[in-house]
């Protein structure tokens, strides 16, 4: 079984790596890149009967911080 964790950082929260990689992508030749907002991605490999409510205890206690940041969770066997 395996989960994947989308984790972003809420609207309204600045993020600094986002507008180094705008910036860098401007300075690349890349125009119209209004904006750039960089999250991760976590995968896990779990046991056969893990459950998607354990895997988001795991995002509220440690993968995410739910103050600054969002978080999905895609399961799939």
């Amino acid at each position: 079984m395996k989960a994947r964790v989308h984790v972003m950082l809420k609207n309204g929260v600045l993020d600094p790596q986002g507008e180094a990689v705008r910036h860098a992508l401007g300075a690349m030749g890349f125009d119209g890149v209004e904006g750039v907002r960089q999250g991760k991605v976590i995968e896990l490999d779990l046991a056969e009967g893990a459950t998607e409510a354990q895997v988001t205890e795991m995002c509220e206690r440690l993968l995410a911080n739910t103050v600054i940041e969002n978080y999905t969770v895609e399961m799939s066997a």
